[in-house]
């Protein structure tokens, strides 16, 4: 490879799960325990509904509605959460008998545990839905036509490492859609067909899917299959697309939130060799505040080649580690790294680190291929001044 071999692994993850303060154990597990609830709403279409003939997990979600809905206390917790109007439905709606165990003692029913064990706990239980689940995904056969699908994993893995695509958690978003990558168990997985909807015993939608795995190797599986599978596995995860929105914008998207500036300088010096490369000499910097404080003091800063600067580009940064992308783009360029040494106001040799004999059209480019989640097939060739394909020799 070239220069940029290590550039994919320079951008973590842009965004970060949010953490829950100031609540107390019991406002905690009763949060906790609702979001279960509308998990399982989330996945399954419809409300908890009691009934021996349905899954213990589900007999227990079914009674904890019960429980919140009729306790003030645990009603006030969880309103400002109910997107889904659990609270307002009406358990007589279901026109089923109501369960008669308690909580408790549907907790009991389980080998090898307490009455008193939370349902975190409960993971070694597995219900006839999963051991279904769990058997459709290891039920695999080799893919004939894999070549098709290896150059899509290598470039999903690739905009992973760049940062250009994230992987999330599974749980918030649970939709199945054609062309979607998940990571399940430790694998890269991508859902190349989605068949026609159908309808389960319990009138619920679910569809099958045809599922390529990075190793090679595809099954035939229910979406609700995949997605309970992706739900048990602690670290399912779904992968974001690569189009995230403006990762250099002056208007955000809604709920964006602004992470800094990148921003390409100009240098004013007199030096015999910058005036005379003046236009070709740029400097790539990042700032978590505003550029002018940064700059104020270059007169006075070997790192500003002792001399005032224009700023000729800024790039605002919405959910992305500004520190990542400047080492990026400090990567890209590293073969145009400008070779110059000047004199600090103490008399000291010093060779700043951040100047690129770069035309300014090409950082352009590199912000588009940014963009477009394709700057790790690019590489920059000083001889020509221009980005070039990897595989241009």
């Amino acid at each position: 490879m070239s220069e940029l071999d290590d550039l994919r692994s320079e951008l973590e993850e842009f965004a970060q799960p949010e953490k829950r303060g100031g609540k107390s154990a019991v406002e905690e597990r009763v949060i906790a325990g609702f979001e279960e609830i509308q998990r399982f709403v989330d996945l399954n279409g419809r409300t908890p509904q009691h009934g021996e003939d349905r899954d213990i997990f589900e007999r227990i979600y079914a009674v904890r509605l019960d429980q919140i809905r009729k306790q003030e206390f645990c009603r006030i917790i969880v309103q400002p959460l109910d997107r889904q109007g659990l609270l307002t439905e009406s358990s007589d709606s279901m026109n089923v008998a109501v369960e008669s165990m308690d909580e408790e003692e549907l907790l009991a029913e389980l080998d090898g545990l307490s009455a008193k064990s939370e349902l975190r706990d409960l993971r070694h239980v597995r219900s006839t839905a999963d051991i279904k689940a769990a058997e459709e995904i290891a039920n695999r056969e080799r893919c004939k036509d894999f070549g098709n699908f290896q150059p899509k994993f290598q470039k999903a893995k690739d905009e992973i490492s760049s940062g250009l695509r994230q992987t999330r958690p599974f749980g918030k978003e649970i939709s199945v859609e054609q062309g979607n990558f998940f990571i399940l168990n430790g694998q890269l997985v991508f859902v190349a067909e989605v068949g026609e909807e159908i309808r389960t015993s319990y009138g619920e939608k679910d569809a099958r899917l045809r599922v390529i795995y990075d190793n090679g190797t595809e099954s035939n599986l229910l979406r609700r299959s995949l997605q309970r599978a992706l739900y048990k596995d602690e670290a399912g995860r779904r992968v974001t697309v690569s189009d995230l929105g403006p990762l250099f914008s002056d208007t955000p998207q809604e709920d964006d939130v602004q992470s800094g500036t990148i921003y390409i300088l100009r240098s004013l010096s007199n030096h015999p060799y910058v005036v005379e490369n003046r236009l070709l000499i740029h400097k790539i910097g990042v700032t978590g505040g505003k550029i002018e404080s940064r700059i104020g003091n270059a007169e006075n800063e070997a790192t500003y080649l002792l001399a005032a600067v224009q700023v000729v580009r800024q790039y605002t940064l919405f959910g992305i580690n500004r520190v990542k992308l400047e080492n990026l783009f400090h990567r890209l360029f590293a073969a145009g790294q400008l070779d110059l040494v000047i004199h600090d106001r103490f008399g000291h040799p010093v060779k700043p680190k951040e100047w690129f004999l770069v035309p300014l059209h090409v950082i352009d480019q590199a912000v588009e291929r940014v963009k477009d989640a394709t700057i790790t097939n690019f590489r920059y060739d000083p001889k020509s001044a221009a980005l070039v394909p990897l595989d241009d020799r």
